[in-house]
């Protein structure tokens, strides 16, 4: 016992601290179906390398694959792009580049200290404004 927890729940927390990502996820639902990684592959029509590749984090399923891999192990897409852990850096560059104000506006969010949920709230309520403005 460590403070009055036990072994196995500490175990069983180290495990939950590792099962982050989009990989991780499609590993554990996957074993929740009882799919292999081939039968996973050939439902896709990819290689079992490829899965596998994804599993470990080594690749990232494009959007259209994402898509069939949440079909498939009955998931939400959305469910799966929000572990998906990948800094978008080569775009936050192009992007910077192509408009400086951009550059202003991620500086100003980190030295601000704003939270990602800050962030979400703040898009999630743009896009209720802009839908409502649409049914005007």
């Amino acid at each position: 016992m460590v403070y009055g927890i036990s072994l196995t729940v500490l175990c069983l927390l180290y495990k939950l601290t590792l099962m982050v990502g989009i990989g991780p996820f499609i590993r554990k639902r996957r074993d929740e179906l009882d799919l292999s990684l081939r039968e996973l592959a050939k439902k896709l029509d990819c290689s079992p390398a490829f899965i596998s590749d994804i599993e470990l984090g080594r690749r990232h399923p494009s959007d259209k694959v994402l898509i069939e891999i949440a079909k498939i192990l009955k998931v939400k897409a959305e469910e799966l792009r929000k572990m998906d852990v990948r800094a978008p850096i080569d775009e936050i560059k192009r992007i910077t580049q192509d408009d400086p104000t951009f550059a202003l506006a991620f500086r100003t969010v980190i030295d601000k200290n704003i939270s990602a949920n800050d962030l979400l709230e703040f898009v999630r309520k743009k896009e209720g404004e802009k839908k409502g403005e649409d049914k005007k």
